[in-house]
């Protein structure tokens, strides 16, 4: 099996992390990201990876050149990004042969996901993207109105909202690329495209653990799990 792993953003909102290293080489204990996503990836039966870079890209390819990072049996393809970034969805655009089901994947996540058990489930669902979701609670610290037309229908002081939230990880089938427009394109507005179209999009809800670390709290969050568990959190 193959997968996509975009790691071409600019980092800011983990800045100062980010001044000099890309977001997939920032160290969660002894190893830097990547390296903990790759060795998940290939222990999961994966035996290709696509690395879309553009932002420090040079910095990655360095780390990885000896291969001796890189578990056995897996081999890494190098893609690198426009000036103008693509979105989301766009990047994979720069990766050929996506002709079969593939993950991608977003290169700054750690999650103890079955990756195995989200590409079962997309293929049991026979939709043309599968999107791995978790459940999230949000609390509202204001009174919330419902109003209908100029009246209030019904009040909610504070309430907690419960929405399902993409984790960033997407297993795809390759007619779901036919529906990317010229230019570039998020993976939102694909979602969307893939509707109005009447593809079938799954979800697949897990509860792993999960750390999306684009933000300097959610980073030493992460460092401080994988301390707490002695290193084998992921």
């Amino acid at each position: 099996m193959r997968a996509v792993i975009l790691a071409g953003g600019l980092g800011m909102r983990l800045r100062p992390y980010t001044t000099i290293l890309p977001k997939p080489l920032l160290p969660v204990g002894e190893r830097p990201i990547l390296e903990i996503i790759l060795n998940q990836l290939s222990r999961a039966g994966f035996e290709r990876a696509d690395l879309c870079v553009g932002h420090l890209g040079d910095l990655i390819r360095v780390y990885f050149s000896e291969g001796t990072r890189l578990p056995a049996g897996l081999s890494l393809d190098w893609h690198w990004e426009p000036d103008e970034p693509l979105g989301t969805a766009g990047a994979l655009r720069v990766v050929p042969g996506l002709d079969d089901t593939f993950l991608a994947m977003n290169g700054d996540i750690l999650t103890t996901l079955d990756y195995r058990a989200l590409v079962e489930h997309h293929r049991a669902s026979e939709a043309a993207l599968t999107i791995a979701v978790q459940a999230r609670s949000v609390n509202i610290d204001l009174g919330v109105l419902e109003i209908e037309d100029g009246y209030v229908a019904a009040y909610r002081e504070k309430p907690t909202l419960q929405y399902d939230v993409s984790m960033g990880i997407y297993i795809y089938e390759a007619r779901a690329l036919t529906h990317l427009p010229d230019g570039p394109c998020s993976f939102p507005e694909l979602v969307e495209l893939l509707l109005a179209a009447g593809e079938r999009v799954a979800a697949y809800p897990c509860d792993a653990e999960w750390y999306d670390i684009g933000t300097p709290v959610e980073y030493e969050r992460a460092v401080a799990a994988l301390e707490r568990s002695g290193g084998e959190l992921v």
